[in-house]
């Protein structure tokens, strides 16, 4: 397990920050690095604190988190340019466990919840994320974007009326008027700036220019609108060490475990889709391992110092590259401006309007949307486009990890119903008298029963051969199919030869005894392999 660990960090060195090479030296792609980690730090602000409403936690136990995670994963993650934090995704499970045990037992969950993930991590379980299909990450995002343009609605409500659950922002009386009509004109201005400054010049990160100018319309002319402080006080000291206050035992364990094993999954799941998505951006893959284990360190270091625990933000990931972020700089610089901002910035910060930071999300809306999937949806097969739609509805009204497991679940019933159809055999009755089936299509547990569909040993010839030569023997279901074909040909007197299986299919097969496998010529393929199984026939 150490061996595990030193090896996903061994490679953490000045390169990986991005600034150990000449061209990433050089002044301007350091400035554009800060530039990028402030827009990403003042969007990081109104989430974290909602995030922990959100959860039934104090404003500064997600604002921590945001700072903690963020910087360990930035430095000790598998993609620079991701940005992690407090996420809703998380807070949504968080919110009955600290209503009924308090938010002692959130601190340690969130320690077992890191734990978990570091294991998983070590396990190399994060490679399993290629398992995920292409329509389902198109769902990701578009679940993604609509519940952060959902999120955002919340900030056209009255300031105070607004009650937090389990499920949300709820309730509320909306702006209506000229309140209203400002909030509109303040959020169009922020978006017409993102849209427009990057045709102009690009040394500036349009969201941290939007942000500047609408914050400076809104202070300059005294507008009474919605601003960062009249969410909650974001003002605090730094992190201090803190053992969670709860009871070593048993009963503690039992409590907290269900909600770390859920945390966990959810973090990872959302952290590695990210991971994916930023990569593909960014033309950069691997490091779901490395982005486990960081994610799990930061989580655990987190829980330690009083935060809520957190994992990647596709949102401020999305800020983050739209920027100009590509290396560690950016997130780490993130993670400090938001200290910063913590300790000594937070009157400043308190006055910026939120309908700037709503602007940038809503372009962020607009990046992250899949647009081009609506322009497919006729033209893939349909059981893609019922799982794109499937994923982006379930992650809306669900959550991310649903939604994620519902279609990836969906996919494969689907890919597996249809190479069940694929199954069929070509014929042909030769010159001595044997009959010969030429499979074609894969063997598995779906195509099992097909498979034994396509003979009849009542009105086959004495001799039958089998030939895979164009199959491929997937597992136990497909080798007990073979084995039940050969008990019908036996029990009426006649046998069957198998030609182009793998070794291993052999050595199974044989043991029974009556089966003529093969030839000697057969080439070894290696797809089958011993899968332990024991039945009335087939032993092993």
């Amino acid at each position: 397990m150490k061996r595990a660990i030193f090896g996903s960090f061994a490679n953490l060195t000045m390169l990986d920050l991005g600034l150990s090479n000449e061209k990433n030296l050089n002044a301007g792609r350091i400035g554009t690095e800060l530039l990028a980690g402030l827009t990403v730090a003042l969007a990081l602000v109104p989430e974290a604190v909602a995030f922990a409403f959100v959860a039934g936690v104090h404003p500064l136990v997600g604002l921590y988190a945001a700072f903690l995670v963020g910087l360990i994963t930035a430095v000790f993650g598998g993609r620079p340019g991701m940005i992690s934090g407090a996420t809703g995704a998380l807070a949504v499970v968080m919110v009955a466990l600290v209503a009924e045990h308090g938010v002692e037992y959130l601190f340690a969950t969130v320690v077992l919840m890191g734990m978990l993930q570091i294991f998983a991590g070590v396990m190399q379980w994060g490679k399993f994320i290629r398992l995920v299909p292409h329509p389902v990450m198109l769902g990701f995002v578009n679940g993604l974007a609509i519940v952060i343009f959902l999120a955002q609605m919340t900030q056209f409500k009255e300031p105070g009326s607004v009650t937090v659950g389990a499920h949300g922002a709820t309730g509320g009386a909306w702006l209506s008027g000229g309140p209203l009509l400002t909030m509109l004109g303040l959020v169009a201005l922020t978006m017409a700036i993102i849209y427009l400054l990057p045709r102009v010049t690009k040394a500036i990160p349009a969201p941290l220019a939007g942000i500047a100018v609408v914050a400076a319309v809104v202070i300059g002319f005294g507008l009474d609108v919605p601003r960062v402080g009249d969410m909650a006080s974001i003002s605090g000291g730094l992190p201090a060490f803190h053992i969670p206050m709860v009871p070593l035992n048993l009963e503690t364990l039992e409590i907290i475990l269900p909600y770390a094993v859920i945390l966990a999954a959810i973090g990872l799941i959302e952290s590695l889709l990210t991971l994916n998505l930023v990569g593909e951006m960014l033309g950069k893959r691997g490091g779901a391992s490395q982005e486990c284990i960081a994610q799990g360190v930061a989580n655990t270091v987190t829980g330690f110092f009083g935060g809520m625990g957190g994992c990647a933000m596709i949102g401020q990931s999305m800020i983050n590259v739209k920027s100009g972020g590509r290396t560690r700089l950016a997130g780490i610089a993130a993670a400090l401006f938001l200290l910063i901002f913590i300790v000594l910035g937070s009157p400043i910060i308190e006055l910026i309007p939120l309908a700037a930071l709503v602007g940038v999300m809503f372009m962020v809306v607009i990046g992250t949307f899949a647009w081009n999937s609506l322009r497919i949806l006729r033209r893939v097969p349909l059981p893609d486009a019922f799982v794109t739609i499937l994923v982006t509805v379930v992650t809306v009204i669900s959550d991310l990890a649903v939604a994620v497991v519902v279609g990836v679940i969906v996919s494969a019933l689907a890919y597996a119903w249809n190479n069940a159809r694929r199954i069929s055999a070509n014929t042909a009755i030769h010159d001595d008298g044997h009959k010969s089936y030429l499979i074609q299509g894969p063997l598995f547990f779906g195509s099992s029963e097909g498979f034994a569909e396509l003979f009849s040993p009542e009105k086959d010839p004495q001799t039958v051969i089998i030939d895979f030569a164009e199959s491929r023997v997937v597992d136990q279901s497909a080798l007990q199919a073979i084995e039940a074909l050969a008990t019908k040909y036996e029990a009426v007197g006649k046998k069957i030869q198998l030609r182009h299986l793998s070794r291993d299919c052999h050595k199974l097969l044989t043991r029974a005894g009556h089966l003529v496998v093969g030839s000697e010529d057969d080439p070894d393929y290696g797809v089958a392999v011993n899968y332990g199984v024991r039945t009335g026939i087939l032993e092993s």
